[in-house]
């Protein structure tokens, strides 16, 4: 199964044509023809199955068969907040593993300790998009620009918000023995130097609970897959 993302296809089309990059990609990379179905997203959960009217490379057009809505998979919304790594292909592996797994929304952290700073997120956003499709997903994650991490702290509403921090602490909890599947989930994962101890203080005077992953230290990047992987497990 080919599946395509559209965000501008509306469920009360009955034909729709792809832009050029995608006609191209469908009719010289997949090499689709006349008669072909494709299945279409819109990234919010609608699922077209279509058929090629017009197999031109520059304006594929196609009739849209049916649409069918299919539900999310989980009752809650997982969110990470995580710090760009100092190499870009290790946040780019995150994404692309985070989303195949199942993951609501994600937003770069710019910390104290971050080595990285700039991000590229139009890139990133290719990024899910490519494993959205290779994981035939009908959600498209949501991702965020970049922000400093005490401006982050401020907005966040969430019913259950954690940081996963390194720093020895009596009192911290597995995220997996507190964290519950009735309501949004928010964790905050710190770059390679880890959180700073005041921007911790900061975190759980915003009513942010500290929490552990276990005794190994992980990479930035791992800790971000292995907490949508204990999350999936909740459902």
């Amino acid at each position: 199964m080919i599946l395509s993302i559209s965000e501008d296809i509306d469920i009360k089309d009955k034909t729709y044509t792809f832009n050029k990059e995608e006609s191209k990609h469908l009719i010289k990379v997949l090499r689709k023809k006349e008669g072909d179905l494709v299945y279409i997203t819109d990234g919010l959960g609608h699922f077209f199955t279509t058929k090629i009217a017009m197999a031109s490379d520059k304006k594929c057009g196609v009739s849209i068969l049916s649409v069918t809505q299919k539900e999310n998979h989980r009752p809650f919304k997982l969110h990470i907040a995580i710090a760009p790594t100092k190499l870009n292909d290790r946040y780019e592996w995150f994404l692309e593993k985070a989303v195949e797994i199942g993951i609501d929304e994600i937003t770069p952290i710019i910390c104290k300790n971050s080595e990285r700073k700039v991000i590229k997120t139009d890139r990133m956003k290719k990024i899910i998009q490519s494993a959205v499709k290779q994981s035939l997903q009908c959600y498209v994650p949501k991702f965020n620009d970049p922000i400093p991490f005490d401006a982050f702290l401020k907005t966040q509403k969430a019913n259950q918000k954690f940081i996963a921090h390194c720093e020895d602490e009596s009192n911290k909890q597995f995220l997996e023995h507190i964290a519950q599947p009735k309501n949004d989930i928010l964790v905050l994962v710190g770059p390679e130097g880890d959180f700073s101890p005041k921007e911790i203080q900061n975190a759980k005077e915003q009513n942010f609970i500290p929490v552990t992953l276990g005794n190994n230290r992980l990479r930035t990047e791992t800790a971000g897959v292995y907490i949508t992987s204990l999350m999936t497990l909740l459902q």
